[in-house]
């Protein structure tokens, strides 16, 4: 079986859809690569945020279910995503634009070798920025072109991502065991694992919490989290592994721009695995205007009319916009 290629993407939940793609746009620079509905929940959006094309292992993804309560932070979560930035001095870049946009933030320093920046967004959903630099592995994406951050201190990626956990043991034989990562190196309470080519892109940090509540899942939670795989071949071989081990899964879920699979392989996570492609770009949407309609999977087109008139509509054409890129000189 072949390894794991990296990270995929992260599912979140939000309490807003209006508010996330402002945040996601106008402070973090992603670009909404796809405007779609929740495949199981049609009252509810899916807003795919990530690189120039929504390429693998940049996109971060949200949810806004109706009535959802607000999540409780605790153990056994997905609980922090990361962003990756080229070098250390995008981190001073961004430690500036978080100052001037009044956003709560944490300069944590390096932790495995790798500078970092926690933040949180009005949620209370956690990430962090963290540099690319002297780290090799899985290749970044390519930033947003008409992104408002300048290029060369652009997000380009996903990873690490941390998960919080009161059984560090548990979760060490599901990464090593179950899903081939590598162990790399115990720091205190964390631990980093990898995948694939490594890097920050294909990086898990466990975070040992044994003392911790158990995390709730809500607006501000991270709902799944997303491995790469090459292609429907290799899904197959996965659901193969884990009928043999007697993990639960979903089969095989056609997702139309990648197809999927779910498991839980530790108590309250969510892993999917999913495939490289066909990925975001369609004749639904051209390279311009990605994001910019609302996007339907085959199975809903012919619903059109009456999904449009139940969705509220948010405002998302920016391809008519030209952002202004922010140097923030002092």
């Amino acid at each position: 079986m072949r390894q794991l290629k990296g990270i995929h993407h992260v599912s979140a939940i939000t309490s807003s859809a209006e508010k996330i793609y402002s945040f996601f746009t106008d402070v973090l620079g992603l670009r909404l690569v796809k405007k779609t509905i929740n495949q199981d929940d049609i009252n509810t959006y899916h807003l795919f945020f990530a690189d120039d094309i929504g390429s693998p292992g940049t996109d971060m993804t949200f949810f806004d279910f109706q009535g959802i309560q607000k999540g409780i932070k605790g153990t056994d979560e997905i609980a922090r995503v990361g962003f990756r930035v080229k070098d250390d001095l995008a981190i001073d870049y961004w430690i500036k634009r978080f100052k001037h946009y009044n956003i709560d933030f944490e300069d944590k320093g390096k932790i495995f070798d790798r500078r970092m920046v926690f933040f949180k967004d009005f949620d209370n959903q956690e990430y962090a920025i963290v540099s690319d630099e002297a780290i090799n592995g899985v290749k970044p994406g390519s930033p947003w072109k008409n992104s408002p951050i300048p290029l060369e201190f652009s997000i380009r990626g996903l990873g690490p991502i941390f998960i919080r956990v009161k059984d560090k043991q548990k979760l060490t034989d599901v990464l090593i065991d179950n899903l081939n990562l590598k162990k790399v190196k115990d720091k205190a309470n964390l631990t980093l694992f990898t995948m694939g080519e490594g890097g920050n892109g294909g990086s898990i940090i466990s975070d040992y919490q044994p003392n911790l509540n158990q995390a709730i899942q809500g607006y501000g939670s991270i709902h799944h989290l997303a491995f790469r795989i090459e292609n429907k071949n290799e899904l197959y071989q996965w659901i193969e592994k884990l009928n043999i081990i007697s993990a639960r899964h979903s089969g095989l879920v056609d997702r139309f721009y990648f197809k999927s699979l779910y498991t839980r392989l530790y108590p309250h996570l969510l892993f999917e695995f999913a495939t490289e492609g066909p990925g975001f770009l369609s004749d639904e949407e051209t390279y311009e205007t990605l994001g910019e309609t609302l996007a339907l999977s085959p199975k809903f087109k012919q619903k059109r009319k009456y999904i449009e008139s139940i969705v509220r509509h948010i405002d998302t054409v920016r391809s008519k916009n030209v952002y202004k890129k922010e140097y923030l000189n002092e």
